[in-house]
């Protein structure tokens, strides 16, 4: 597998991280310390979750420097001000006891609880002040998630700026090919959140059969689809064992089995899942 993606701007991202969202405080903790003993390098969390200070103390604990760890935290959806982006920012540096922030993304263009709100207005305002924690050195790179090329569109316009990631969910059956295909023509790195569908794929006949010819679990089939169609996955456990697992991905899948997941595209769980 690649060992990264590279941004516009040549920030090098680790191309597997470790997603928290839904991890109780402890379980983010060990989730982490986990990871990074298998090997990750990329942790991914937001302020919205609650978890960003285990995700820093784990981060310590675990020995390695942080320069050496990727880490990604998220504006609140519903913070569209610049007061409030600023306190929000550099909250979650406090929270993570970190000097710096590798990727800060605005964490969905609309609140959570008003989806499909028109807020690009408020997405201007807070960009422009993401811009300037990157040309302070406080945030290596910046970008959005669950962004549209509506919602992104505007950003460019207003500031000359393009997001250098959009996380967006993306999985075997839902790849969001206007999203994908729009970022990735732009050199936007695409992240894929909740590859496995929070766990809706893991019973899949089809996922099943293909995981079994190659020895490895349909967890790992899937982690190792979105490496395939250039997305970056950030599959969340608080399970050791799949963690580790997760992370074994020295298999390519064949031609002819990235024909049949293609071919799964608009079948896949499509309850509206958020990072």
């Amino acid at each position: 597998m690649q060992n990264n993606f590279t941004t516009q701007n040549g920030i090098s991202i680790p191309s597997v991280g470790l997603g928290t969202w839904q991890s109780a405080p402890q379980d983010a903790y060990n989730a982490v310390r986990w990871a990074i003993d298998a090997g990750y390098r990329h942790i991914d969390t937001a302020f919205a979750y609650g978890n960003e200070a285990d995700v820093g103390r784990a981060i310590r604990d675990s020995g390695v420097a942080r320069e050496q760890i990727f880490v990604t935290t998220k504006l609140p959806a519903d913070v569209k001000d610049a007061e409030g982006a600023k306190r929000h920012f550099y909250q979650s540096l406090q929270n993570l006891g970190t000097d710096f922030i590798d990727l800060y993304l605005i964490h969905a263009p609309w609140p959570w609880a008003e989806i499909g709100k028109d807020c690009t207005d408020g997405n201007i305002v807070v960009w422009k002040e993401m811009i300037k924690f990157r040309q302070q050195g406080l945030a290596r790179e910046i970008g959005v998630s669950n962004f549209r090329p509506d919602d992104i569109e505007p950003l460019l316009k207003e500031t000359g700026v393009l997001p250098s990631v959009d996380q967006i969910r993306f999985f075997v059956g839902n790849m969001q090919l206007p999203v994908t295909n729009y970022c990735q023509s732009k050199g936007i790195v695409v992240e894929a959140y909740s590859p496995l569908a929070t766990g809706g794929l893991l019973l899949n006949k089809q996922l099943s059969q293909i995981a079994s010819r190659y020895g490895v679990s349909v967890a790992q089939v899937c982690i190792r689809y979105c490496l395939h169609k250039n997305t970056l996955p950030l599959p969340k456990s608080v399970n050791q064992a799949r963690i580790e697992q997760n992370f074994r991905l020295d298999f390519d899948l064949s031609d002819e089995d990235v024909r049949a997941l293609d071919g799964l595209e608009g079948t896949g769980p499509y309850r509206y899942l958020r990072s």
